[in-house]
């Protein structure tokens, strides 16, 4: 079944989540093998670094695909026994997470100082380089890209990679507590069904 069912998560919703956790896992990869394992502006730091940044907007994408299949598609019940205060805590951790998702990839396009190779097919201009920059960051905020890319660069960097890996953690984990502890159907609804 594509769609939401009172029951279980469809295979679109399925798909774009695990497609997403894949992507997840694949830019962290990326960037630390960029940062532990070549040496800076050598052709396999480079090759890395385009793989993180297409990866990132891939996230990015996804995310506004995830976002408006919610939104057109109910969701399951929720587990029979599940009380308010544990719905909520969920109802939260997603919106967290969905916020968190969205801010990465967009913190990252904005403030990266090179152009996106996605995946080696096609190039996407760095943010510098477009309209939007030179008309809001430029000429109404008065900011050059090295001004505005410090506390972008510590949102994408520092704490929003913190956050990330908290809210993947606790996620995940509330998900083997539901299947392991309370043996309920909730990560069930997102792998088989």
């Amino acid at each position: 079944m594509l769609k939401n069912s009172d029951l279980n998560y469809g295979l679109i919703a399925r798909t774009l989540h695990w497609l997403t956790a894949l992507l997840i896992l694949g830019s962290y990869i990326s960037v630390y093998y960029r940062q532990w394992f070549t040496e800076p502006r050598t052709p396999v730091n480079m090759a890395a670094l385009q793989l993180h940044l297409s990866i990132g907007i891939s996230i990015g994408v996804l995310v506004l695909l995830r976002v408006v299949w919610k939104l057109a598609n109910k969701s399951p019940h929720p587990e029979p026994g599940s009380s308010a205060l544990a719905q909520r805590a969920a109802r939260w951790g997603h919106l967290a997470l969905y916020a968190v998702l969205i801010i990465m990839p967009l913190t990252g396009y904005m403030g990266t100082g090179a152009n996106t190779n996605w995946f080696f097919l096609f190039e996407i201009p760095k943010f510098a380089d477009t309209a939007l920059f030179k008309a809001v960051v430029e000429g109404w905020m008065g900011l050059s890209h090295a001004q505005f890319e410090v506390p972008i660069d510590f949102i994408h960097k520092k704490g929003g990679a913190t956050v990330v890996w908290m809210l993947i953690v606790g996620h995940a984990g509330a998900a083997l507590y539901h299947h392991y502890a309370l043996r309920d159907r909730t990560l069930i609804k997102m792998t088989t069904g």
